[in-house]
């Protein structure tokens, strides 16, 4: 019977990885919580030393101009940005939460598992200052306090978090890595392979003509 031709298959496909397994993974919940409540801690400690030593707007270098601590209250996103919207991102935190509580049983990833842990313990973190700081629930003021170099923003531990995820969501995408750990592997076509082949190569099958 004459061989059946094989169509080209360049669309990817996900390899699993040794670690994949059906089902909840604990191992990557248990990261994830680990994760999220060590930056929520941190953050709100560092939080509570700022507004305990230090007055609104007060400024202390730490490496003259390159690193400072200036207190400031924000009204907005991350980084100070968009003042004067704070229930609006108080609602967007709370969606954060509940959508990464949703997507955790299926991680089983440790990479993703750190990515999501970022992301809640920072979402947490200025949740917190948004629903019990002044001027009142849901409305609260978040505490910023770090500046450095020229970067004309203020900020403080959860939103370093949150970058911090983002740069790491940026990676495990560019890399195909899925929830589960598996790896999206792209397959060459045949005639690209083939394409491919040293010159002196004689396919598979064929005598090699003699001179």
């Amino acid at each position: 019977m004459p061989a059946t031709e094989q169509p080209d298959d360049a669309a990817p496909r996900r390899t699993a990885s040794a670690g994949a397994r059906g089902g909840v993974s604990v191992r990557a919940l248990l990261l994830l919580a680990i994760i999220a409540l060590g930056v929520y801690g941190l953050d709100q400690l560092a939080k509570f030393l700022i507004v305990s030593h230090l007055h609104e707007d007060e400024v202390v270098p730490l490496l003259g101009p390159v690193l400072q601590f200036h207190y400031v209250t924000n009204s907005g996103a991350a980084f100070s940005f968009a003042n004067g919207y704070t229930w609006i991102f108080s609602i967007v935190a709370v969606g954060v939460i509940v959508v990464i509580a949703w997507f955790s049983r299926r991680i089983r990833s440790l990479a993703w598992a750190t990515m999501f842990g970022l992301v809640l313990g920072g979402a947490l973190g200025n949740l917190n200052d948004r629903l019990f700081r002044p001027p009142g629930f849901g409305v609260g003021h978040v505490v910023d306090f770090i500046t450095i170099g020229f970067f004309p923003a203020i900020f403080n531990v959860a939103d370093i978090a949150i970058t911090t995820s983002m740069a790491l969501f940026i990676l495990l995408s560019l890399r195909g890595t899925g929830l589960d750990g598996s790896r999206a592997v792209i397959r060459k076509p045949a005639r690209a392979a083939a394409a491919e082949a040293e010159p002196g190569d004689a396919p598979a099958g064929r005598p090699t003509p003699k001179g």
